[in-house]
């Protein structure tokens, strides 16, 4: 418990910078290209046309299924991905860019004083400040797909809390084992590349069988926050409630989650440099 609190106090006191260093972040990723930070919304919207041709129009329509049954309403499938989809986009940046944030930036932080636990919470930030300018022009696209603002969206910036605070949780892990072991990245990038179709995004796990393969999909943290961001963006449950069960499970994850990564990271941060 002592270094889950001594990181947390880490992250409270060096907010600020975190903020700072994170818009830094994302004006210096884009400062080369003509059209700047606007790429951080023409690429996802490329790669969601490419993704509805193929699973939308593609293999779903030329099978007959045109929408997904969820919740007990039929919902035409490029909504029901939209509404999926922009977690994955902040989720996989996140997890890649946080994962390799203290090997990559370790030489120009040893010569500042903060904590290096921030390294990734700042780069996760820079991506989440991304993730806001898409999530606002997607329920933009909302309004003229027949979804309109409804009530549900009140529990949108709890799914936007817990995705951060998931993110940063696993980035203490993954940032300091790809520190120690550079290999790891290798393992993490791979990974990523698959949990696009163990997750609930592109297609729809619903009416599996048997049914276990949906249980052991659950286990992953993302399927709660794709179903928790559809949920409100399309207006059909107050799915923390309705979900409990699954909402303690997902706690009770990033509470382990946070207690190994911040063992692991205060026991390695001091040698650090020793494995550059």
């Amino acid at each position: 418990m002592r270094s889950i609190i001594t990181i947390i106090k880490e992250q409270i006191k060096s907010f600020y910078l975190v903020r700072r260093l994170s818009v830094y972040e994302l004006k210096s990723a884009n400062r080369n290209h003509y059209l700047g930070i606007m790429w951080e919304i023409i690429n996802p919207i490329i790669q969601i046309s490419i993704y509805w041709f193929v699973f939308g129009f593609g293999i779903f329509h030329s099978n007959g299924r045109g929408n997904v049954e969820m919740g007990g309403e039929w919902i035409p499938y490029f909504p029901w991905m939209l509404s999926g989809i922009v977690v994955w986009f902040f989720v996989n940046q996140a997890i890649t860019q946080g994962s390799k944030s203290i090997y990559t930036r370790i030489k120009m932080i040893s010569k500042m004083s903060f904590p290096m636990s921030v390294i990734p919470t700042y780069v996760i930030f820079a991506k989440f400040y991304q993730h806001l300018m898409l999530l606002g022009v997607i329920l933009v696209m909302f309004q003229f797909l027949g979804y309109p603002i409804n009530i549900h969206y009140v529990q949108l910036p709890y799914f936007i809390i817990a995705t951060v605070i998931f993110l940063v949780t696993l980035s203490l892990i993954t940032s300091t084992l790809t520190t120690i072991v550079r290999d790891f990245q290798m393992l993490i990038t791979s990974t990523v590349r698959i949990l696009i179709y163990l997750s609930p995004i592109l297609w729809p796990p619903y009416h599996m069988q048997p049914a276990i393969i949906q249980t052991i999909m659950k286990l992953n943290p993302i399927y709660y926050l794709v179903e928790g961001y559809r949920a409100s963006i399309l207006g059909l449950s107050w799915y923390p409630i309705d979900h409990w069960q699954y909402t303690l499970y997902f706690w009770v994850v990033i509470f382990i989650l946070l207690f190994i990564g911040s063992i692991l990271h205060i026991k390695f941060r001091d040698r650090f440099v020793d494995f550059l």
